[in-house]
């Protein structure tokens, strides 16, 4: 080992004595490589008398914290063990779990090619804070994204429902222009059913794929991290909102509308990110073609109300108030729901029941009741009779009825129903059962009244509760005194 200057200059420029110069010369070892590793206890290990039982509580539960086990020591023998060991046990605990502690889960980081799949999962955004016109907006995202050029889409939701999961699914890969030949997500109920041990693609979702032309797949159920791309995003995302609502100054939304577009800015300053955009061109010419239109795309079709207050729609009979009787409407048939219009207002909205031997219906007695009551006579021998049943209790009352007024029980009944139409059907079917349960026929005078009376108990129940305070006539005196004074007319 040579040396510019000689060993005093060295060690002083060094920091230390000549002496320890020459002993680091002597050994031809820098002082690193002679540092010795302590082996010996500088004091008495106080666990060690209870270090087996210690080690047993680690063994049987390996999430088990050194607070905890203390915890359990100072209980059990206060005058022995102090807080003040918290410190060494957490080092025992943390030497034993690397030398004797059961394996953990490996994450494995993944060669990610371009144009092979897309992930999507919901988050919670509740903890932001968001407010619509000053009220709390509970809500969820349906987040979607590429695990290779992480471009992401986001859809405004409330719950992890099918169709919520369809339309976001279809808004996704719509707006990206294409789609990717498999699709990630994890185990929620809108995709998958539990089958024997483990859980397949139910079919709803199974003929979203089957649109698209793309493959389904899932994480294994309790490993969220093979999701793991779009796991992460949500965190990303989030904390990007939350910076920017930050810069905005406020949390509030006029409205929905406002709020989801400046998430998509959000979004869409994600998206600018020049390393996304770069590997999102990679895969724009990797995509595959979409169908010729959405799956959650409406059917429109234009049906007139028949004199029997009914449509016709894909071989199944609906039921629409008796007003539109001569109307010509035009019916939105999504995937499980059918909106009725007529022009640019909503007439109703109802479940689509798909046909498979082309005499279902679905009537809704309150559409025809009026007309009904008006006409006892052809409610015995409708075809759609059995609709007029809401459920059983309506159904015995009604056959309680015909035995007990056998001239006018059908015509009773019917008015009973209209009480249900015009009112409450839970009222009505709350006093039939009790009349019932007496084994009393329903007549619809006793309904009636019950119906009367328990309101007229709940108006006084109302009124009894409000106290009204009665003015301070003085403080008028004085301001009619005041007005006077300075010349006022009052």
């Amino acid at each position: 080992m040579s040396c510019k200057y000689n060993k005093e200059v060295a060690a002083a420029k060094s920091g230390m004595s000549a002496k320890t110069a020459r002993k680091y010369l002597l050994a031809q070892s820098l002082p690193s490589e002679m540092k010795q590793e302590r082996h010996w206890k500088t004091r008495s290990n106080v666990f060690s008398s209870v270090w087996h039982e210690i080690e047993d509580m680690l063994m049987k539960s390996p999430k088990l914290q050194a607070t905890t086990v203390l915890q359990y020591l100072i209980n059990k023998d206060p005058d022995k063990f102090k807080p003040s060991h918290k410190r060494t046990l957490q080092d025992l605990c943390k030497n034993w779990r690397a030398t004797s502690g059961s394996y953990k889960d490996v994450i494995f980081s993944q060669d990610l090619k371009p144009g092979m799949q897309s992930q999507s999962d919901y988050t919670v955004m509740d903890d932001l804070s968001i407010t619509i016109a000053g009220e709390q907006f509970d809500h969820l995202l349906f987040h979607f994204m590429l695990p290779y050029s992480l471009w992401e889409h986001v859809s405004l939701c409330y719950s992890e429902s099918f169709d919520s999961l369809s339309k976001g699914y279809d808004d996704a890969v719509w707006n990206l222009g294409g789609v990717l030949p498999e699709h990630r997500t994890d185990n929620l109920s809108a995709a998958t059913k539990a089958s024997k041990s483990t859980r397949i693609f139910t079919q709803n979702w199974q003929e979203v794929m089957d649109h698209y032309g793309v493959v389904p797949s899932r994480n294994n159920p309790g490993v969220s991290h093979e999701n793991g791309s779009v796991e992460k995003s949500h965190d990303l995302l989030k904390t990007a909102i939350a910076q920017t609502l930050m810069l905005r100054g406020s949390r509030n939304f006029n409205d929905k509308e406002q709020y989801l577009q400046f998430v998509n800015e959000v979004v869409s300053s994600r998206n600018s990110h020049s390393k996304r955009v770069e590997r999102f061109e990679e895969e724009l010419d990797l995509l595959k073609s979409l169908p010729s239109k959405k799956y959650y795309a409406p059917l429109i079709l234009d049906t007139t109300v028949s004199k029997f207050s009914t449509i016709q729609l894909l071989k199944v009979t609906y039921s629409v108030p008796s007003r539109l009787i001569g109307y010509k409407l035009r019916a939105y048939i999504y995937q499980g729901e059918i909106k009725l219009m007529y022009g640019k207002a909503l007439i109703q909205t109802m479940p689509q029941i798909k046909s498979t031997t082309g005499v279902e219906a679905s009537i809704n007695y309150r559409h025809i009741i009026k007309s009904l009551v008006r006409k006892p006579g052809a409610f015995k021998n409708y075809v759609y009779r059995d609709h007029l049943f809401p459920n059983v209790s309506f159904r015995t009352a009604h056959d309680m009825l015909v035995a007990h007024f056998p001239v006018n029980g059908a015509k009773q009944y019917l008015q009973i129903l209209q009480l249900a139409a015009i009112g409450s059907e839970s009222e009505v079917q709350t006093i039939l059962e009790q009349m019932m349960a007496l084994n009393k026929a329903p007549s619809f005078v006793e309904v009636e009244e019950q119906i009367k009376g328990s309101h007229k108990d709940r108006n006084m129940s109302i009124i009894s509760g409000v106290k009204v305070i009665a003015p301070n006539l003085a403080v008028y005196d004085e301001l009619l005194q005041t007005a006077n004074h300075g010349g006022m007319v009052i």
